[in-house]
């Protein structure tokens, strides 16, 4: 399928810092899925029986005068490759009229929902990317509805959460980066964990909540009962802080490449982020929203040129000490990975790379599993006091490590259908992303 390219390299959105007035609607919309669905987020595609909490699209429409409208949407699915979320923007920019360089679409990395894309030893399921698609569509036509006929309260605070994640990647005394197996005996982590738990939250003239955008940084791994379809930990949290609270909420994946829940039960981590959540909504102050703003351009990027060698012994080595009787099926299918990659070595690709400002909130939306120590780079970089990144948005090019962790290794770089980026890909998208942050700074 053709990749689309339909004019989002432009910036768009900036027209004003005079503020009118906000409104803001919102929308849950939940997809539909079934046992015969194969589940995505490990390296054999399972099933499941039954489901917990909804899977959805979640969007957040804003609309200010003559800035125009924008949007966030966030779906609970693992990751989606361009070309399906490609389509999905175009209707929404044809069809809605918002135009798709002002949405951003973000996937909440879920483990627990049907496959979305290719990637180790299972493929996307068609009927439910097709069902994705729709949910996207709906839910920002569903949210253009409930459009505020009043202005809209924003308030904001910089919360945190500290203790559901971790980094994960640790050094083992062999020298191994493991966050699988037994990891009790760690020497250290090799990287940082980001506790920063931000609220944006819009309360209509009544001040009712209309909607709620939350960002954490920990892999959206972790169910309340085993075996089934789950929004997982943030997802639960989300939707249980809806029916407490009113309003629509809706998660931002942050950069979580490096980071894991590895020691606090799912059930556990709910509760945590829903304290976290609410004592950050409790302690919100009210915000200007002087403009909203939106760059989105195309990225290119190469497929990394790999040592077959290197990749086998690195993969047995890593397997057979932690896999146990699986160990041969496992490096079986990082090498079968590898050879689809093989004549692709060098390719260049292109993705998308996105900022958007509410008033002086940014969200840098970045296409891939974002290694933690890049997303931090990014914030304290930023010429915006408070910066957030929402990974895995508007296209999946897999695990994006900094150059230290290539250099030590570990499943997260190993080369494969998860990650095929060529080192240094992620320290060039931080660059990136200062650049448009600047520029809609200096606008």
């Amino acid at each position: 399928m053709a990749l689309l390219t339909f004019g989002l390299s432009c910036c768009c959105g900036i027209l004003t810092r005079a503020a009118p007035g906000l409104r803001v609607g919102a929308a849950a919309e939940p997809l539909k899925a079934s046992d015969k669905m194969v589940i995505g987020g490990s390296i054999f595609g399972g099933r499941v029986s039954g489901q917990e909490g909804e899977l959805r699209a979640t969007a957040v429409v804003f609309e200010k005068e003559p800035d125009g409208r924008f949007a966030i949407v966030a779906c609970d699915v693992l990751m989606m490759r361009r070309d399906l979320i490609d389509k999905a923007l175009l209707d929404i920019e044809i069809k809605l009229g918002i135009p798709s360089s002002r949405v951003l679409i973000n996937c909440t990395h879920t483990h627990h929902a049907p496959s979305t894309a290719k990637v180790h030893a299972y493929d996307r399921d068609p009927e439910f990317c097709r069902e994705v698609q729709r949910g996207i569509y709906a839910a920002v036509e569903k949210a253009i509805a409930n459009l505020t006929k009043t202005d809209c309260e924003f308030r904001f605070h910089l919360g945190r959460e500290d203790t559901v994640g971790r980094n994960s990647r640790l050094m083992m005394p062999d020298g191994q980066i493991r966050w699988t197996g037994s990891w009790l005996d760690a020497v250290r982590p090799t990287g940082p964990f980001d506790p920063e738990l931000p609220t944006l939250s819009f309360l209509d003239s009544d001040g009712a909540l209309v909607a709620t955008l939350f960002n954490h940084s920990t892999h959206t791994i972790g169910f309340r009962r085993a075996r089934v379809r789950s929004p997982a930990f943030y997802g639960l949290a989300a939707q249980e802080l809806e029916k407490e609270r009113g309003g629509v909420f809706c998660f931002l994946q942050g950069a979580s490449g490096s980071t894991h829940r590895l020691s606090v039960g799912a059930d556990e981590a709910t509760g945590r982020i829903k304290a976290a959540v609410a004592e950050s909504l409790d302690a919100a102050g009210s915000r200007d929203v002087e403009r909203i703003a939106s760059i989105k351009r195309l990225f290119t990027f190469r497929v990394r040129v790999f040592d077959e060698e290197a990749e086998e012994r690195a993969v047995a080595t890593y397997c057979r000490s932690v896999k146990g009787a699986a160990a041969d099926a496992v490096i079986k299918v990082f090498r079968d990975q590898r050879e689809a990659l093989r004549d692709k070595q060098g390719e260049p690709r292109q993705t998308w790379l996105q900022a958007m400002v509410i008033g002086d909130v940014a969200i840098v939306g970045v296409p891939g599993e974002f290694f933690t120590k890049l997303g931090l780079d990014i914030k304290n970089r930023s010429p915006f006091r408070y910066t957030y990144i929402a990974e895995l948005a508007n296209d999946w090019i897999g695990y994006l490590p900094d150059l230290d962790a290539h250099k030590l290794g570990g499943y997260q770089v190993w080369s494969g259908l998860h990650s095929y980026a060529e080192p240094g890909t992620g320290e060039r998208i931080v660059d990136e992303a200062i650049d448009m942050l600047v520029e809609l700074a200096e606008r």
